[in-house]
């Protein structure tokens, strides 16, 4: 209830349409970041199909940019973007002279989308986990041999922004989010993670050089001993349970990395991060609370707040 008359709200006292916010400052961008597993893909689509529509989503998530591997890459599901127009999502196909998606290619295919979504007047909103691509294409002057968050000085990152821009940052307590991170994996491998890795290693895919980039998605690293001695009649039960703990260990410590980064932009690079929590909403879907409790918490911790920030951002 209090989320619709926000709603209300929205529709009567600013028309958000892509006309008034794009004239009023072109160069306004949404970034939705945090940890994987946190929520950001269904904050962002959430976001853009019920209040922003005149938007569209820019990936920033580095595997995810990777063609092919869709579910151990945790894509999200055409059929659950609801019509909103994602840029940058499984769109590059490694080469022998290009094997890898790194900072610089993204700064660049970005900046372009930016620029496309932009000029069509419509809102950027750039989602996704991997820091490193979100400052290389925020920050004004970036160094492709610099890597910014392993230097242990706070000079090295460079606080000056090429856009305006409204960050959120979903957060999320770590030891709930491990649970949620684990329970994921599992859910993953039932909806055809295995299948899909199987795949990919008997194509030959992972012999290729020109791979190297999708090689380093969690999943394809754990599971490659495994195929290596897969055998149809009599597979390794200790193998394969082997491979799942290590996807679930390095996935925890992937979103705790993220964490860290996070952190530094915060105080090192100066950049003013929004937050929203996640963590009740987590909570409660991992003690099997309804979905429509969940669904309640949601909307009123995370989503509505997340609309006040963003609304607000745009009529500054």
């Amino acid at each position: 209830m209090r989320l619709r008359r926000l709603l209300a709200c929205l529709t009567k006292t600013h028309s958000l349409s892509s006309n008034t916010i794009s004239m009023s400052s072109p160069q306004k961008i949404v970034v939705v970041m945090g940890p994987t597993g946190c929520g950001k893909t269904k904050l962002s689509i959430d976001l853009l199909s019920r209040f922003f529509p005149s938007s569209e989503i820019i990936n920033s998530d580095k595997i995810q940019a990777y063609r092919g591997l869709d579910i151990t890459t945790n894509k999200i599901p055409l059929s659950d973007r609801r019509n909103i127009r994602h840029h940058l999502l499984g769109h590059f196909t490694p080469s022998d002279s290009h094997p890898e998606f790194t900072p610089s290619d993204f700064r660049s295919a970005a900046s372009a989308a930016i620029s496309d979504i932009l000029s069509r007047r419509r809102i950027p909103f750039l989602v996704g986990g991997s820091n490193s691509l979100i400052y290389a294409l925020i920050s004004n002057k970036f160094d492709p041999d610099t890597d910014v968050f392993s230097s242990s000085s706070s000079s090295a990152f460079c606080r000056e922004q090429r856009y305006h821009c409204c960050f959120l940052h979903v957060d999320v307590a770590l030891p709930v989010l491990n649970a949620y991170l684990d329970k994921r994996v599992d859910n993953m491998l039932g909806s055809g993670m295995f299948d899909e890795l199987k795949a990919y290693f008997s194509s030959g895919e992972s012999d290729s050089m020109s791979r190297s980039g999708q090689k380093k998605a969690i999943g394809v690293p754990e599971f490659e001993g495994y195929f290596r001695r897969f055998n149809e009649e009599e597979d390794d039960v200790e193998a394969y349970e082997g491979a799942v703990g290590a996807i679930k260990d390095n996935t925890c410590q992937l979103a705790k990395r993220q964490v860290a980064k996070i952190q530094r932009l915060r105080e090192c690079a100066g950049w003013d991060l929004k937050k929203v929590e996640t963590t009740a909403a987590l909570t409660a879907a991992l003690e099997g609370a309804s979905g429509r409790r969940v669904a309640e918490i949601w909307e009123r911790q995370v989503l509505e707040p997340s609309v006040k920030i963003v609304k607000q951002f745009l009529m500054e």
